[in-house]
């Protein structure tokens, strides 16, 4: 379970409980975070009821269904579908996770959703990802070779150096794992968090890649990179299974190595 973050001078209040579909034999209770910064009323909680047999399995179904069927002014971001795109990122009856792969079935009782916690709402379950954005630029994610912008041929990688990308590459940038971080909490604006350095790992473990040392000076700040303490949470709550804090302690040894 995380804490969350409001926005500020701001208490979530019992919202409006929209009335159960009738006939429907199959109904599952859903509690959603509403806040609209353009009606100056603090942040509420509603209460929808939505007929499984008319909407699909997954939890973004049902907010599909709830915006398509009840309340067309329930905003939240989703693409895919399919777990690829990361834009449907939320809290999810206490867990960050992707809406599109978390099954309504997989909860218990009514489903409680908010925006991933700590982070600026924009509106209902639509987090401000600007700052963690930024951090993404910073650490420049891209093949930084020295001998040409525009190669000949490819810059062909061995199966060895190819797989130790693996559990790298995957990371779709959600911000779960960063929006489940406390050290990402209270140093945010400093702390680049799990997400952006999994993916400075990704571009360190590259073999083409001849930036090494460039990337490793950019990070290297007693903020940038050392608020990480391994709790894990990043790793339980990655929707792709991924394990952010071990990619932090990659890049901790590869501090310490250029130093002997």
């Amino acid at each position: 379970m995380v804490q969350l973050t409001l926005p500020k001078n701001s208490k979530v209040g019992v919202g409006k409980i929209w009335p159960r579909p009738k006939d429907a034999k199959r109904v599952t209770e859903f509690h959603i975070y509403r806040w609209n910064p353009d009606d100056g009323q603090n942040p509420r909680m509603d209460t929808y009821f939505v007929d499984r047999d008319e909407c699909g399995p997954m939890v973004l179904d049902a907010i599909i269904w709830i915006k398509n069927r009840i309340d067309p002014t329930l905003t939240f971001r989703r693409s895919c579908r399919e777990g690829i795109c990361g834009s449907c990122s939320m809290n999810i009856a206490g867990l960050n996770t992707l809406a599109c792969t978390k099954a309504i079935d997989d909860v218990k009782g009514a489903v409680k959703i908010y925006p991933l916690p700590h982070m600026e709402v924009v509106k209902d379950l639509v987090p401000d990802l600007s700052v963690f954005y930024a951090q993404h630029a910073f650490i420049e994610p891209w093949l930084q070779n020295k001998v040409s912008a525009t190669p000949e041929k490819e810059w062909n990688q061995s199966h060895e150096d190819r797989e130790k990308l693996d559990g790298l590459y995957e990371c779709i940038l959600c911000a779960c794992c960063s929006a489940s971080c406390p050290s990402y909490w209270w140093n945010g604006d400093r702390y680049l968090g799990p997400a952006v350095l999994l993916q400075a790992y990704r571009w360190l473990s590259d073999s083409r890649d001849e930036a090494t040392g460039e990337r490793l000076d950019q990070i290297e700040d007693p903020f940038r990179l050392y608020r990480c303490h391994t709790i894990l949470n990043c790793a339980n709550t990655c929707p792709k299974g991924l394990n952010p804090a071990k990619a932090i302690a990659e890049i901790k040894k590869m501090m310490i190595a250029r130093q002997l």
